[in-house]
């Protein structure tokens, strides 16, 4: 007994209703099933289950962190300098349900949101601030992000300052600062030390003022090493004290 065209046709609408009704989640997806309009909680997955097939109509939302760059943003610091910054942020969604309804498109909102955010905080601080406490400004980001982002389901983790491009002329002035700087430190290094020998020789000076048989000692000490270290003549006064003995003797 042949198959008539009726049951094929049956056969072939069976398929298709099982293959509408029949529906398949990874781990990391959730599927948010609308019934004729209306939102069906809670989100359905992960593994496999069972929708109306023409009467429901589902969304799969990605539950991993999504890694978003947020592009170089022109911004004037507190200071009045003109500047081009760019930031990643780590964030990933919560619940499902409120990322479909509460917002259109929750991709683009995250990364619209993103920008004003970054041009607002960075708008608000110096340039030295920015610089040197990046770990702050990245913190503020975050909580700022994550508050703002928290009705639409979306959990913000991290946000990361990547880049700070400056004006070459303020390159220039950081570098002339820098090298100033160096030079301060080295002038004072350098007057620390004279100050520090200037010291022990003053206390050298009161040893040899209060024995003057030390002045002697330190005078034979350098008359040797000179004739050591050099083969010429050297004239040098003798202290009086040396020979006054045998001139007395000789006065006798």
């Amino acid at each position: 007994m042949g198959l008539t065209p009726g049951f094929v046709f049956g056969i072939i609408v069976l398929i298709i209703l099982a293959s509408a009704a029949v529906k398949v989640c990874k781990e990391y997806e959730r599927g948010v099933v609308f019934r004729l309009g209306r939102l069906v909680l809670p989100p359905k997955g992960p593994g496999i289950f069972l929708i109306i097939p023409f009467v429901d109509r589902m969304l799969k939302i990605s539950l991993r962190t999504v890694v978003m760059d947020v592009p170089p943003q022109d911004v004037i610091t507190r200071d009045n300098v003109s500047i081009k910054v760019n930031a990643v942020v780590y964030f990933r969604v919560m619940q499902s349900d409120k990322a479909v309804v509460e917002v259109e498109n929750y991709l683009y909102a995250t990364s619209q949101l993103a920008q004003t955010t970054l041009r607002s905080v960075v708008g608000q601080a110096e340039l030295d601030e920015l610089l040197a406490a990046r770990e702050t400004m990245n913190r503020e980001l975050q909580t700022i992000l994550d508050r703002q982002t928290d009705p639409w389901g979306i959990k913000v983790s991290m946000v990361e300052i990547k880049h700070v491009d400056l004006p070459e002329e303020m390159k220039r002035a950081m570098a002339r600062q820098a090298e100033a700087e160096r030079e301060r430190r080295a002038k004072v290094i350098n007057a620390m030390g004279e100050f520090q020998a200037a010291e022990k020789m003053a206390d050298a000076a009161k040893v040899l003022s209060t024995y003057p048989a030390a002045l002697q000692l330190r005078f034979l000490q350098t008359l040797a090493e000179v004739a050591t270290e050099n083969n010429s003549t050297v004239v040098f006064p003798v202290p009086i004290d040396l020979v006054k003995p045998l001139l007395e003797k000789a006065g006798k």
